[in-house]
Order: structure tokens, then sequence, then C-alpha cells
């Protein structure tokens, strides 16, 4: 599987107005992406930065990278861009070393030309500028969407936005690196697209900038994974622990291997306690919790069932077609 990710940082601007950050985040998106969680090669990336007048990134390189990005037939091809951003009445734009005005910078519109015509799977468009959310709307009709089948974008800020800086860098990348460190991990480990927008949105307020998530897929492909917080294997047990929608589990107190008051429990089934471990692991991520009691202790103890929570019967529907 081919994965391939350009990575732009520009700090530098030619007529000034240059800018702090944006090569630190450059940098630290490119570490996070080159390599899932384990060690393993994720994205194959090329970075490119521009600090200060020794190694500008003026226009025509700036679109010969994106074109030459999306010129392949890569599974993924994913573009991050950290810089100036500029919007007028002919559209949105990201700016160029050599830009003065901003309108003189790469069009979005050709952006989304190059990753409509590419015939990798899926085009990721990751843009961390000002106004960037003009990114996929029609010049003269800014409610009409251009997203082109397979393709996802993610923006810091609305097209009447300017993105906001943080303490590290930029607000928007700090929750983006969040989010692929793991926070937007499902119960597998996988990110997706999606996820690392949630994770996003749920983080900044109603009066911060707002970030802009586009998609026209079939299905999110997972861009990074990372360490799962259960183990798979007790995911995969779901269909046997719980046969049927909507199935009530029995417990009673040989599942509880210790009571309080007298330690290790002689009425102990050590079948019962093994199964009683997975279901408290189960508890702990919300995929299932007791009928009537507060804990899983009390559960056996007393006698209680457990259920499934939706999201446990999501995982395991999933199990069942074989999809974990």
């Amino acid at each position: 599987m081919q994965r391939k990710a350009l990575v732009i940082g520009i700090d530098y601007y030619e007529a000034g107005n240059s800018l702090p950050g944006c090569v630190s985040d450059a940098h630290r998106v490119n570490a996070v992406l080159e390599s899932h969680s384990d060690g393993s090669p994720n994205f194959d990336v090329r970075l490119l930065t521009a600090v200060s007048e020794r190694d500008p990134i003026p226009f025509r390189a700036l679109k010969d990278s994106v074109e030459a990005l999306f010129a392949s037939e890569d599974d993924i091809a994913l573009l991050y861009f950290s810089g100036h951003g500029h919007v007028d009445a002919t559209g949105g734009y990201i700016c160029g070393s050599d830009s003065v005005r901003g309108d003189e910078g790469l069009a979005l519109g050709t952006i989304m030309a190059l990753a409509g015509a590419s015939r990798a799977r899926n085009r990721i468009i990751i843009l961390d500028s000002c106004f960037s959310g003009a990114a996929g709307e029609a010049t003269l009709k800014p409610s009409v969407s251009e997203v082109t089948n397979g393709t996802t974008i993610l923006t810091a800020s609305r097209a009447n936005e300017v993105a906001m800086a943080g303490g590290s860098g930029s607000v928007f990348t700090d929750l983006l690196l969040d989010a692929l460190s793991g926070a937007a991990a499902n119960l597998v480990g996988q990110i997706t697209p999606g996820s690392v927008y949630a994770h996003i949105d749920q983080s900044l307020g109603s009066w911060a900038q707002r970030p802009v998530f586009k998609t026209n897929v079939s299905g999110f492909v997972s861009l990074r994974t990372v360490r799962a917080p259960i183990d798979v294997e007790i995911l995969r047990a779901l269909p046997t622990l719980f046969p049927e929608h909507g199935f009530q589990l029995q417990l009673d107190p040989s599942f509880e291997p210790e009571l309080p008051s007298q330690g290790l429990n002689p009425d102990a089934d050590p079948a019962n306690t093994k199964i009683f471990a997975q279901l408290q692991k189960l508890n702990r991520v919300n995929l299932l919790i007791p009928n009537s009691q507060l804990h899983m202790y009390h559960a056996a103890v007393h006698s209680d069932t457990v259920h499934l929570t939706a999201l446990g019967e999501h995982y395991r529907q999933l199990n069942i077609k074989r999809r974990i």
C-alpha cells in the first residue's frame, strides 16, 4: 500500500509579514505521519520548508510539488500546508514565499482540480492557513461544493476567518497532532480523517475559529494506527459473550476472584473470573454496563446482569461482519 504525503511549512515571505511556527509545525506533522506509534512505516513524506531568504518556496515550486503529489497512483496522497492564506472575489489561495498581494499564490481551485484529476484512491488536503475554508467552494457559488469523489478537506478555519496561533505553533495543528497521536483513535487504534475532525471540532469553543471538514468518500481510511486501548482479542470475543442483540449476561459471585472482607473468594470459578476480567476491560471503554449496579464488582456480588451499550453493539456487529 503506497501512502504519500507532502508537508509544507513557510515562515519566510519576501514581501515581509513572515510567520513564526509554520516550519516547526511542518516538522512536527512530518514526524507523526512518517510512522505508526509502534515505529512501523506509515507515509512516505516529502518535507518542504522555508525558514529564511536562503530557502524560499516560490509559487512555481509550490505548484510543482503539489502537482507531483497528485500525479501518482497511491492509495493515499496527503497534502499539509502551513503558511499564509488569502481570499478575495476570485477565490482562495495558499501563498508561496514570493507572494506579495496574495492572489498570485496557488489557487485553492487549482489544488482541487489537481486532486480531482488524480488517480490516487484517496486525496486528503489539510490546510492550516487563514481563510482556508474556501477550499472546495465554487468561486461564483460559494454554497456549492466542488469536492470530487475520493477527496477529503480539513481546514483550520472558515473562508472568512483567520487561523489562530497557539503556544508551540498554531491551535489547529496542535489539535491535529494531538488527534494523530492517539486522541482520535477508535478502539482498534485507527485514526480516520473524520475522527481527527471530530476531535478538533470538540476542542474549539463556539467563539474560537471553526475548522471545516468536507468529504466525498464512500468509506474512511486510516491515517495512522496507535496502540489500541483494549486488546483486539477481547473485542473479537463479543459475539461469543453476547450471542444476540440485547443479550443480558448473567453474573454471580463466582465471577469475582476476591471479596474485600475475605480475600480470595472460595466460590470463585477460574473460568468465570477469566471472563469477568474481560468484561471489566470492556466496561472501562464503555462497551458494556451493569443493568442495575454502578460498578462491575457489585454486579457480580449481587448477581446482576450486564449488557452491551450502543457502542458495544456496534463493535459486536463489526466482529460478525469480520471487520475487526
